[in-house]
């Protein structure tokens, strides 16, 4: 992949309402990462990409697997919709992007990344379910862009 692209970076002060986990947040000009984490170990993260334009996310949570919200349809914008069998994960635009963007990030997290979207890439995933409409919770919005209101269903 040729181009200069912004690395993730770390927002502070993220909302935590759940002492069993701690909720980050990264954030680049076409990514915003929100993750769950229990010391080092992975527990939920939801990859929103495309954040300017047709917004899309990829949700994975242990325990219940992935799920899509935003439009999976034409043009394959989508993770995972340009990988033809035998294809390295890189070959996908988003993944490719993905990849240099997080390259920042602590390498167990990073790691723990790659492997989710490497399983629901190549389609060796259990709960993909899809909506055609992304949703953001209120607490991951820009500051000022709507009053926040609670979303207990809502992880990560």
């Amino acid at each position: 992949m040729s181009g200069s692209f912004a690395v993730l970076r770390e927002i502070r002060g993220v909302l935590q309402d759940d002492p069993s986990s701690e909720r980050r947040w990264y954030h680049d000009d076409y990514f915003d990462l929100f993750v769950r984490q229990t010391g080092d170990e992975l527990v939920a993260f939801e990859l929103c990409y495309s954040i300017h334009s047709n917004e899309r996310a990829l949700v994975w949570r242990r325990g219940e697997g992935y799920f899509h919200d935003g439009e999976t349809s034409g043009a394959g914008n989508f993770i995972g919709a340009r990988l033809a069998p035998g294809d390295p994960l890189e070959a996908d635009p988003i993944i490719a992007r993905f990849a240099l963007a997080s390259g920042g990030l602590a390498d167990t997290l990073r790691l723990a990344l790659e492997a989710r979207l490497r399983e629901y890439a190549l389609q060796n995933a259990d709960g993909s379910a899809r909506r055609t409409r992304f949703r953001r919770a209120d607490w991951q919005r820009i500051r000022g862009e709507q009053e926040l209101q609670e979303d207990p269903g809502r992880i990560p």
